[in-house]
């Protein structure tokens, strides 16, 4: 019989505010196997957890429940006092009356039923637990960012620093991300190529870091501290041993009318080609869909030109497998099409821009070299209108309900540089709210409009209309004067929302990772872990976890960083022991819980049984690997014999629990 203790607490007001924690403190004491029962303001401090310490030792308690907030939060921490009072810490059971009750209930009295239904259900489970015994595993030393935008090659350089091997794997041609389509930064308008390329060369530089650019992420395999990763190595039809990126190739290649997509298509590159002069890898690469010789074997001018022989037309994608140790997801972040944003005349006037066409229009390596000329006639705007919030904070369901958080300043550094550059030109600016929550962010917008003269208008723009004669006609509202404007202007920017990269839902689906109805990565904890990923060893850095700008970006890349060196810094970890097991008398090998493991604890073996007749039997039975098992409990329910179980949470505890709360 369990000797048990129940510990309620108050959490502050969290929980007491709410819940009659006395009530469910007296109502536990008559519950089957609990000698001891008590409340406690804060459970998980000092005091509170000394208290339970010697509750473990005065009573002889062999399992213990903590009624309190979620097990995401203090279950180590109770399981550590558990164990350091000399109490097995599987033996203790968290009744979650926080998050689960008193956060949804406003009324006290149903409250209380519902956390003393959980805390009976609690008590009924630890009847059933046995003590577990966690196990060891080795940690690889190696660490593979998947990304290499400046999230990715900050998180890259930070773990190289420590002396740990690392891996990008970066899908296009080279590293740098977006930040290397910016012209200037905010708020301090400082060149974006000045301080990112030398970080660019610092990764190409570092013997511990390896890049596998022009790479995507095949498939992913196994748990924190030893996953198995194959890598895809696309063809770029060019040896990157011997490409020296003297860019001959493409200059005498023929085929000059390729869109490029650097400069978002408002250009054209050669069917070779190095995506900018700053890139890194700085090789060629030949575009399949557009090179003559690929398609129709007519050409070869790029090879014929190629001093040391790095054009292979024979070139074909390779898989490379590594072994890793800690993975981080950086994969960053798009505009958001505007296809569903006909009233602003995207898609029929050339001179309706985004704000990340508008930056390489103002870029010195940008299709135009830095000055700013209407994309459909080349002349120089006068008159330009930017139009906030487009496809942000969007309740009809077009565009995306959160703020794209970096919008406001980045149109105010646009309406500066704009100002400064060319005196002559107006510039008006639409918005909802502007919203300036970084260091010196309010006083860079204060400059736009008290320094620079740039029109804020606090309003929504209703229509853009491009006329005849070349312009544009924008109508909008003035929520502050009450007026409606019709303002002719040159150009129109939008500043689309940003959104994750469309590789993550597929990434995530592969490492097993969560993700929010916005396809963002969903960190541990929104708090205490926010560069962590629910699953074990996955790191969350940048924008695939959510809007933000680049310094908080850089900030939450050394954080992920940290994590990681934390991680590859130990030489093995301890196992989850509640993993699955399989009883090999009830298993009719059907292999439905091999089909559902996603990280391949499963195998099936020939097995001979000793019948009750004496007579032996060859069956096919599952077993599981503990090592590689991580408790998800997806083979338990696959399972049709009901040979599955799952320690410390097998089906008859789970019953248990069931029918505790149906009483």
């Amino acid at each position: 019989m369990q000797r048990i203790g129940v510990f309620v607490c108050h959490c502050g007001t969290n929980i007491a505010a709410t819940v009659d924690v006395k009530a469910v403190a007296e109502a536990m004491k008559i519950e089957p196997g609990v000698v001891f029962s008590t409340d406690y303001q804060y459970m998980c401090s000092e005091a509170g957890q000394n208290l339970i310490k010697d509750s473990i030792k005065e009573h002889k308690l062999t399992g213990i429940v903590v009624c309190s907030c979620s097990p995401r939060m203090h279950e180590a921490t109770f399981r550590k006092a558990a164990q350091s009072a000399g109490l097995n810490p599987y033996m203790v059971e968290i009744a979650n009356i926080r998050e689960q009750c008193s956060w949804i209930h406003k009324d006290m009295i149903p409250a209380t039923e519902k956390a003393i239904i959980l805390g009976k259900a609690a008590v009924a489970k630890v009847h059933l637990n046995t003590p577990l015994t966690a196990g060891e595993s080795p940690v690889v030393k190696r660490a593979l960012v998947i990304g290499g935008g400046i999230a990715g090659i900050q998180t890259a350089l930070d773990i190289a620093e420590a002396g740990f091997e690392v891996d990008i794997v970066e899908k296009q041609p080279t590293i740098g991300g977006k930040m290397t389509q910016i012209d200037k930064t905010f708020p301090t308008l400082d060149c974006a190529a000045c301080i990112l390329t030398p970080k660019m060369v610092d990764c190409a530089q570092n013997e511990k870091i390896k890049i596998y650019s022009y790479s995507e992420v095949e498939d992913v395999k196994g748990f924190v501290g030893n996953f198995s990763v194959t890598i895809k190595r696309k063809a770029r039809y060019v040896d990157e041993t011997k490409c020296t990126g003297c860019g001959i190739c493409t200059e005498k290649c023929p085929m000059k009318k390729v869109p490029n997509e650097f400069n978002l298509g408002m250009d054209n590159r050669t069917a070779i080609y190095i995506p900018f002069a700053q890139a890194v890898p700085k090789v060629a690469t030949i575009d399949a869909d557009y090179c003559n010789m690929l398609k129709n074997g007519k050409c070869g001018v790029c090879q014929k030109f190629c001093t040391v022989g790095a054009i292979d037309y024979k070139q074909k994608d390779t898989f490379v497998e590594e072994k890793y140790g800690a993975i981080v997801v950086a994969t960053g972040f798009n505009p958001i099409k505007l296809d569903n944003f006909d009233e602003f005349a995207y898609s029929q006037s050339k001179d309706v821009i985004t704000s990340l066409e508008f930056e390489r229009l103002t870029n010195a390596a940008g299709p135009t070299s830095g000055t700013l000329l209407r994309p459909s006639d080349g002349k120089h705007p006068h008159t330009i209108v930017f139009v906030q919030c487009v496809g942000s904070r969007d309740t009809s369901g077009c565009g995306k309900t959160y703020c794209s958080k970096i919008c406001c300043m980045y149109t105010a550094k646009h309406a500066m540089l704009v100002r400064e550059k060319y005196p002559d030109t107006e510039v008006y600016v639409f918005y909802i709210d502007v919203r300036t929550p970084g260091k010196n962010f309010d006083e860079f917008y204060r400059r736009a409009v008290e320094e620079y003269g740039v029109h804020y208008i606090k309003g929504m723009v209703g229509k853009v209309v491009p006329r005849s004669d070349g312009s544009i006609m924008v109508q909008a509202s003035d929520l502050l004067s009450n007026e409606q404007l019709h303002i002719s202007a040159d150009l129109v920017v939008l500043a689309a929302a940003i959104e994750p990269d469309k590789s993550a839902r597929s990434l995530a689906t592969m490492l097993t990772a969560s993700m929010d109805t916005n396809d963002f990565f969903t960190e541990a904890h929104p708090k205490l872990r926010p560069v962590e990923s629910p699953t074990a060893g996955i790191f969350l850095s940048g924008v695939c976890q959510g809007p933000k700008d680049i310094p908080e970006t850089v900030s939450q890349a050394s954080a992920a960083a940290a994590k990681v060196i934390g991680l590859l810094a130990k030489d093995k970890l301890t196992c989850n022991p509640c993993v699955a097991e399989a009883n090999e008398w009830m298993c009719n090998g059907c292999s439905s819980c091999e089909k559902v493991c996603p990280y391949g604890a499963i195998t099936y073996s020939d097995k001979e049984f000793r019948m009750p007749d004496r007579t032996t039997a060859i069956r096919r039975v599952a077993s599981v690997n503990p090592a590689v098992c991580q408790g998800c409990g997806a083979c338990t329910v696959a399972c049709p014999s009901g040979a599955m179980d799952l320690k410390g949470f097998s089906n008859s505890q789970i019953m248990a629990e069931v029918d505790a709360i149906c009483k």
